[in-house]
């Protein structure tokens, strides 16, 4: 019955059989069959079918989310049987916000060091996604926002707190002040993150409160790029701080606190919510509840 329910959800999350079927490595007649037999067994019609798929029944939402919880349970089960007998070892796969990502190694460096065994698969993400990654087994982990978004079902622990700098050229105009306010950037040719990161949604939301129309020049999902056109177009682009001081070494940048108001959130680690926690993700929140907030 779990590879059907692993079937079932594949199809679920692709909502294309033949998709499912190849993410599964199996053909879509099995994979269709899988199905039909996981229906017969629990007497219910799970998906709506026509010429495609056109998604799940009632019942099959709530198979849904049986299945989710009982594969991971097998998923905790089987890990916790080989931590006993070889520690931990495998990959952790974490989904990480991209403002996080150079504070993630801060975590990953001293967890990697404890469990030699173990490996990491580290991938950018918006909040939302991050959050649809846990709940679909995608992901172990994740560190991203732990306000503005509704959490779910999760464990989280804190790990600091956001604030934010303008980074500039050196020899740009607003790098002759100590520190700015958000309305000191009005007027300014501004590079951003993508409107579905939760980053920008807050800058955007500071910027708007101090009467500043917020039209990037450059808008993307990747803080490198932000980076680059700061470098060689003389543009500003504001992230927070622990993000920002990876630029700044070595590069003609510099970094503005941006105040008035001094904007604050929480980023920290994001845990799918399961008593008892398998190894690999207590492991990984007692090693979080160490974190360097400095």
């Amino acid at each position: 019955m779990i590879d059907r329910l692993e079937m079932f959800l594949a199809l679920a999350k692709a909502e294309h059989f033949g998709r499912a079927a190849e993410a599964m490595g199996v053909t879509q007649p099995t994979l269709s069959a899988a199905i039909r037999q996981l229906e017969d067994q629990l007497g219910v019609m799970l998906v709506r079918r026509g010429s495609r798929f056109q998604g799940l029944t009632p019942e099959g939402e709530r198979v849904r989310d049986w299945a989710r919880r009982i594969s991971g349970d097998v998923r905790g089960m089987k890990e916790e049987l080989r931590a006993a007998r070889e520690g931990l070892t495998g990959v952790l796969r974490l989904a990480v916000v991209p403002t996080a990502l150079g504070a993630v190694t801060q975590l990953t460096s001293r967890f990697a060091a404890a469990h030699p065994n173990l490996r990491f698969s580290v991938r950018s993400t918006t909040t939302t996604q991050l959050l649809a990654a846990i709940e679909d087994h995608e992901v172990d982990a994740g560190i991203g926002y732990l306000d503005n978004e509704p959490m779910g079902r999760v464990v989280t622990v804190p790990l600091y707190t956001e604030r934010y700098v303008a980074v500039m050229r050196a020899d740009c105009g607003l790098a002759t002040h100590e520190r700015l306010r958000w309305a000191d950037l009005g007027g300014t040719d501004l590079c951003l993150l993508t409107p579905d990161m939760q980053n920008r949604r807050i800058i955007a939301g500071h910027l708007a409160g101090a009467g500043i129309e917020v039209a990037p020049r450059v808008e993307t999902n990747s803080t490198i790029v932000l980076i680059s056109h700061v470098l060689n177009s003389g543009w500003v682009t504001i992230l927070p701080e622990r993000a920002a001081a990876i630029f700044l070494q070595g590069q003609p940048l510099v970094a503005r606190p941006v105040t008035d108001p001094d904007a604050a959130h929480g980023i920290g680690l994001i845990a799918p919510w399961r008593e008892p926690h398998t190894p690999l993700l207590s492991a990984l929140l007692s090693e979080a509840r160490r974190f360097d907030r400095a």
